[in-house]
């Protein structure tokens, strides 16, 4: 089998299910006193301070969740809803929340129902070039009209097409604005360096990382404005209440310090990402990279081969133990054109023909090479059968 879904879920790494194993062994919770809450107490906050490391923050300035999709919940609700105590100003409460066309739907899904909620928040969906870089001066325009507080939010690289978003120019016209900035690093964490101190919150996921699915963290900076969505006790200092899933925050730990000094691991991802695009090119020259002209990430190439749509492609490889994904998991299956690709004005023909491939740690070059030649294999095929 040749997994080159790593976007989706990334293999878990040996080391986090070691941590893991260790972790449920322990039998306490952490918030209990006697030794086996402390024992339990220290797991947690082991994971706690490798997390913090990987985006460059302190370990008490996160709060472990079930994932990115939580995490992302309680950022934007969390913030607008803390927001609330301050005055209509540009320190006080948020009045405007603007997110990039091309982020994940869990962003899109919330920031949705979050204008549905409170509509005194002016919801404003900005542009992307056709390499998927958000539209700097859009957002510069948007920043400038309207009163009150911005709340921004934007991935620090997309997840379908691996476009890296210019995040220090971004954070520097909303502070400039005094508004706050949401950072989505599900895609990037690993894969490039993420600084913290851009921006108020960020977005962290485990099973991207190679850790467990079911844990992720959210990020957030001194002084930026939270409310608790899930309640019921004090853990993680209020903000979020549950006992701590011990086992995952563990394997998450073991991930983020895995991945915290993987210069080598990602130049070796890198070459098989570079190989992958320089082998379809050579083997399909019709084949489209989208984003290409753009600086991407080292693990992501979003591509389509011209007449042949994503489904019949899927199956196809799969058929051949080859696995991807057509554009973003979340709309796999699914006869849609991705959001993302139609911000970026690709054609909906060429866009139904989408697919992904991602790569990480577990990955090989018999991958690689098993992916080109199936696609090459299929193309034929269906060449052949369009000449009869």
């Amino acid at each position: 089998m040749h997994y080159l879904d790593h976007n989706a879920t990334s293999p878990l790494r040996p080391e986090c299910l070691s941590a893991m194993t260790h972790a449920l062994g322990i039998g306490g919770n952490p918030s209990s006193p006697h030794a086996a809450g402390r024992a339990a107490r220290a797991v947690v906050e082991d994971a706690r301070e490798k997390v913090a490391a990987l985006a460059g923050a302190r370990a008490e300035q996160v709060i472990f969740t079930s994932g990115a999709t939580e995490s992302i919940h309680l950022a934007i609700f969390g913030a607008v809803e803390g927001s609330l105590e301050g005055e209509d100003s540009r320190t006080g409460r948020i009045t405007r929340l603007f997110i990039s066309a091309i982020e994940h739907k869990a962003v899109t899904a919330t920031a949705r129902k979050l204008a549905e909620r409170f509509p005194w928040v002016r919801l404003e969906i900005l542009p992307v070039t056709a390499d998927g870089v958000l539209d700097l001066e859009a957002l510069r325009v948007a920043l400038r009209e309207g009163k009150g507080r911005a709340l921004v939010a934007v991935m620090a690289a997309n997840n379908e097409i691996g476009t890296i978003q210019p995040i220090a120019e971004i954070s520097a016209l909303v502070r400039e604005a005094g508004g706050l900035l949401l950072v989505d690093a599900v895609p990037a964490a690993g894969k490039m360096t993420l600084d913290f101190s851009l921006c108020d919150y960020m977005v962290l996921s485990a099973h991207k990382l190679g850790g467990p699915l079911g844990a992720g963290a959210l990020l957030v900076a001194d002084g930026a404005p939270l409310v608790a969505q899930i309640v019921g006790g004090a853990h993680q200092r209020g903000l979020r209440a549950g006992s701590e899933n011990i086992s995952g925050d563990a394997g998450f730990g073991a991930a983020a310090y895995a991945v915290a000094d993987g210069a080598g691991e990602r130049a070796r991802i890198a070459h098989l990402h570079d190989h992958f695009e320089a082998a379809l090119m050579g083997a399909a020259p019709e084949a489209v990279i989208f984003g290409r002209r753009a600086q991407r990430l080292c693990s992501t190439t979003g591509f389509a081969i011209p007449g042949l749509t994503a489904p019949t492609a899927l199956m196809a490889m799969d058929l051949d133990g080859v696995m991807m994904s057509g554009g973003s998991t979340c709309s796999s299956g699914k006869v849609l054109v991705s959001p993302v690709l139609a911000a970026m004005g690709v054609d909906e023909k060429l866009a139904a023909c989408a697919l992904r491939a991602s790569f990480g740690w577990s990955s090989t070059m018999e991958d690689v090479n098993a992916a080109v030649a199936s696609l090459v294999k299929l193309r034929e095929r269906v060449r052949a059968k369009e000449a009869a």
